[in-house]
């Protein structure tokens, strides 16, 4: 049951006990895992392609997106509220506007690269069949920087267990995923552990996307992926408004995005006391991404 999980999730493994401290080398690295995630969500445009009858499958697609995305916002949102009516964050003020038209831009480019190798797919005559393993030995390569890169983040252990905020965000945002992914998959009428495997992406849409297309096929992918980048989008809306009245949920809601891509308009509007629970609260959910979902994935079989 266990062996196509512990196969794909080796290289994650293994990449996390590289420790590197030469700055250039990270960056490199940085490069090269951003440049892959962009090869890859351009295969995944091509697997879509390959589909037979794309129109209907797009339907499905949408279907799904449609409900996970509202039953796992609703069972979030039902929670994290509570954090911080239990143990308030304090908040600084704002000190300058956050650029959120540029943010929004770069989630863009990622949906154009996914549409970019579906087009190529359509218009290109042109045999698919050697996506999917591309896709799959891509993949490896990636878990591995990946793996490096969560180990290099400078975040101790001590530095983890001693965040209580962070902590209890995190855990509010796995367990309420969980009941909105059964939520979904009863809704959808689909195998339990595909609901739960689809409710673990928690904000990281490239990586989402990429292994539930390659474990369960373009349509799953293509769903998880649109998933998560609206978390993303939806959450550079909500921080700045609710930041300063409910900053556990405004954070909580971004997922493992509040420790990169969402940590800037976290930091700008809700001040640096909201800095360490977003990385603490986003590095918890980043690392058990590919970790929950290899492991719902690997019910399958």
């Amino acid at each position: 049951m266990f062996s196509g999980m512990l196969f794909i999730f080796t290289p994650l493994v293994v990449g996390y006990f590289i420790s590197i401290s030469n700055p250039a080398r990270l960056q490199t690295i940085n490069t090269t895992t951003s440049n892959l995630i962009y090869v890859i969500l351009s295969l995944m445009g091509l697997s879509l392609a390959a589909l037979d009858n794309l129109g209907t499958n797009l339907q499905i697609i949408l279907k799904f997106t449609t409900v996970f995305f509202c039953s796992l916002s609703a069972a979030n949102l039902c929670v994290l509220p509570l954090i911080d009516k239990l143990m308030p964050l304090k908040t600084d003020s704002a000190s300058h506007k956050v650029p959120l038209l540029q943010m929004a831009l770069e989630s863009a480019k990622l949906i154009l690269v996914v549409g970019g190798g579906l087009l190529v797919g359509l218009v290109v005559s042109m045999d698919l069949s050697w996506v999917d393993t591309a896709s799959e030995w891509i993949l490896f390569l990636l878990l591995f920087f990946i793996g490096i890169q969560l180990r290099n983040s400078g975040l101790t252990l001590r530095q983890i267990l001693l965040n209580k905020h962070g902590m209890l965000i995190a855990c509010a945002i796995i367990s309420s995923s969980m009941v909105g992914g059964l939520i979904a998959a009863w809704i959808l009428e689909i195998d339990w552990y595909r609901g739960l495997a689809m409710a673990s992406g928690f904000g990281w849409y490239s990586l989402a996307g990429i292994l539930m297309g390659d474990a369960f096929g373009p349509i799953y992918g293509g769903a998880s992926f649109m998933i998560e980048l609206l978390r993303e989008l939806i959450a550079l809306v909500l921080i700045p408004l609710f930041i300063r009245t409910k900053p556990c949920t405004a954070i909580g809601y971004a997922g493992a995005t509040a420790m990169d891509f969402t940590l800037p308009v976290i930091q700008t509007t809700g001040g640096v006391r909201c800095v360490p629970v977003a990385i603490v609260s986003g590095f918890i959910l980043s690392l058990l991404v590919p970790v929950m979902m290899l492991f719902f994935v690997s019910l399958a079989g």
